[in-house]
């Protein structure tokens, strides 16, 4: 045994001397060198504010306003009719939204309405002594303020048809209702919730064009950008100005006045724009309780716009004609007034009367 082993072993060490026994040594695969690229952060632009595009302001544009005038207002009857059944008293009752339920959307669509009030508002009293004295409950002056009318002429025949007591409270319940009025011979100035500032003068029958003069200064001089001037002239019936009337129009806008709001003839006349300004030589009866059965049905709503550029400079723009009917049925006057359908006789005869063209006879009316 002792002999195998060592023969063993000479034989395992002859075979490590010879190199028979072994496998080549491995080695590790070589290598390409490689060289990498020095890393370096990206090159970006410096930051920098957002840039906008430089805003410009609008241009500044023209202002644009609607002023609306309708004719004789009678809100009430004559002691006579009062309670009859087809009086103003009886058809209105305590709805006040009745007599301009049917041309309502004017006026609530306009920056400004003014209408002649004929007649009183109070509750009560001694009638002057005179064929047709005109009285209307004080709840009344609802008719104004819930249907959008803002100012009301009292220069007129009728005012004083209760006397100082009826007159008084005529005043009283326009102030409280927040209603503009204009007195005979007097000013007032009133500024429309758009902003535009209108100056008003009146006078009832009789006036001096100087006196005139002078109020439209002193109206402008409180800020007045248009004057109207409300003058209760003309004769009953008649539905052509007289010629002095013409001229004294003329006259008064030369002086500037910048619409002239004619009333009193009951019956309409013409309308004419002169020198810059608008004359409305008789707008007629509108809502007017005085008499149940007129002569005449024709009346119109008239529409001036007023334009302020940007300069703060005013002038009149498009004049609006509406021929309208003081009834909402015919023959008959419920006082309610409505517009016309354009293209109808109707329209068309009380076109003629507000253009000049009508050539029927004058009426024999009076109130």
């Amino acid at each position: 045994m002792k002999n195998r082993k060592i023969a063993a072993t000479l034989l395992a060490v002859c075979l490590l001397l010879s190199g028979c026994a072994s496998a080549p040594a491995e080695t590790e695969p070589e290598r390409l060198a490689v060289t990498a690229e020095p890393q370096t952060a990206p090159v970006t632009e410096p930051a920098t504010e957002p840039t906008t595009a430089p805003t410009t302001e609008p241009e500044p544009q023209d202002e644009h306003f609607i002023l609306t005038f309708a004719g004789d207002c009678t809100l009430g009857s004559n002691p006579v009719n009062y309670y009859a059944s087809a009086s103003f008293i009886n058809l209105v009752g305590e709805d006040y939204g009745y007599p301009f339920r049917n041309v309502l959307e004017y006026f609530e669509n306009d920056d400004f309405t003014m209408v002649n009030l004929e007649g009183t508002l109070c509750d009560g009293g001694v009638p002057a002594n005179k064929t047709f004295t005109f009285r209307g409950p004080s709840a009344y002056i609802n008719i104004l303020t819930e249907n959008s009318v803002e100012a009301v002429n009292l220069a007129n025949n009728h005012t004083l048809d209760y006397g100082a007591a009826g007159y008084a409270s005529t005043k009283a319940l326009l102030e409280e209702g927040e209603i503009a009025y204009v007195e005979r011979n007097a000013t007032a100035i009133f500024t429309t919730e758009s902003g535009l500032t209108i100056g008003l003068c009146a006078a009832n029958f009789t006036f001096d064009v100087d006196t005139v003069r002078a109020q439209v200064e002193q109206l402008r001089e409180q800020g007045a950008e248009i004057v109207v001037f409300a003058v209760h002239w003309g004769q009953e019936g008649s539905y052509r100005p007289m010629k002095y009337h013409e001229t004294l129009a003329h006259e008064l806008i030369d002086a500037g006045v910048d619409i002239l709001f004619g009333t009193h003839p009951h019956v309409l006349q013409k309308v004419e724009q002169y020198n810059g300004g608008v004359i409305l030589y008789s707008l007629g009866n509108f809502c007017f309780g005085g008499n149940h059965q007129p002569k005449d049905l024709d009346t119109a709503l008239v529409q001036q716009e007023v334009i302020r550029d940007p300069e703060g400079n005013i002038s009149l723009g498009e004049l609006t004609l509406i021929p309208a009917s003081i009834s909402s049925i015919p023959v008959q006057n419920n006082f309610q007034p409505t517009p016309y359908e354009e293209g109808s006789e109707e329209y068309d005869r009380a076109m003629s009367k507000l253009d000049g063209t009508w050539t029927g006879y004058d009426l024999v009316v009076s109130y």
